[in-house]
């Protein structure tokens, strides 16, 4: 017979499974207390890196050995990561008239690594875990270079924050806390795997409140321009899902494969992206990136159940002589 599960693990699998709406529910609570979620906002960071611990302690030395193995896909997943939802972000910014802080919002969501629910939302899809596990890892690893680089580029070079600026504020909310959290993961594994159950609820916890803390700083802004910026949002990664698959389908990846490139293209590391418009912008900047947070789970969770009911490899058929 298995461990009894206790009620805080019940808690746990509610938050995995209610996860969209849950970060929805923030949103709406920052839209209707304004004020008191408000003054969270300037904890995001502080509340990132303890998501990304957690992201670290889920990761294994071995999850980056299919760099190895499979350095084609792995290659391909990345270079689609780092151009496609860079460019659409420009691209729907300009179709949508955006631009100022909600221009370099859009643009930091599209410069940012794969969101941490998207090995998930894999998994449910019948794609490739291990590839998804693997691109997020590295994607995050290069995040204190890419972003930086990206942003700058794309954003405008008169943007009032330095490379070196953003490099170590990525370094400092994403880069440390994820190798602890794999240090602690080699050094005391054991200790580690009991934790394991709980961590969605950390991780669940700390995006709602990031996403009611940054919707609260800027419900006057969410009123005034919510329908053309969440159009925006939607397009930006409804564009990110679809040509993510298409670019693998081009490299003639597997089915499953394509579906991993897909979810990792299309899910942003959004509360990365509150954190630096936070840091170094203004809570406008933030916006974006808010309500990115909260389509993002509904459209992966929407994706993962319509590819759950369909076979990653088609039925072999049996030829008959007549």
């Amino acid at each position: 017979m298995g461990a009894q599960r206790g009620p805080l693990a019940a808690v746990a699998d509610f938050a995995s499974r209610w996860f969209a709406v849950l970060v929805l529910a923030g949103g709406l609570v920052g839209l209707v207390l304004p004020d008191q979620t408000a003054t969270l906002a300037g904890h995001v960071p502080l509340l990132l890196g303890v998501i990304m611990f957690g992201m670290g302690l889920t990761l294994r030395p071995a999850d980056f050995a299919l760099v190895l193995r499979r350095p084609w896909a792995v290659l391909l997943g990345l270079c689609a990561q780092f151009l496609i939802m860079p460019l659409t972000a420009v691209a729907v910014s300009w179709v949508f008239g955006l631009s100022g802080l909600l221009l370099t919002g859009m643009v930091l969501v599209g410069c940012a690594p794969g969101g941490t629910a998207s090995n998930v939302i894999v998994y449910l899809s019948r794609g490739d875990v291990a590839l998804s596990v693997t691109l997020t890892s590295v994607a995050t690893m290069l995040a204190p270079v890419l972003t930086p680089l990206l942003v700058l580029w794309l954003a405008g070079s008169d943007l009032p924050v330095g490379f070196l600026d953003l490099f170590s504020s990525i370094v400092q909310v994403v880069l440390l806390p994820v190798s602890a959290g794999i240090v602690v993961r080699v050094l005391a594994g054991r200790h580690v795997e009991k934790v394991l159950p709980y961590l969605p609820l950390v991780s669940v916890t700390g995006i709602v409140v990031v996403v009611a803390a940054i919707v609260g700083a800027n419900a006057d802004s969410v009123i005034s321009s919510g329908i053309l910026l969440v159009a925006a949002v939607i397009t930006h990664n409804g564009l990110g899902l679809l040509l993510g698959y298409f670019a693998a389908k081009a490299a003639r990846l597997d089915e499953s494969a394509c579906r991993a490139v897909s979810v990792e293209v299309g899910m942003q590391n959004s509360g990365l992206s509150a954190s630096l418009a936070t840091a170094h912008f203004a809570p406008l900047a933030a916006l974006p990136a808010a309500l990115f947070s909260v389509w993002h789970n509904v459209s992966g969770s929407m994706l993962a159940s319509y590819w759950a009911k369909r076979p990653t490899r088609k039925p072999r058929r049996i030829s008959r002589r007549t």
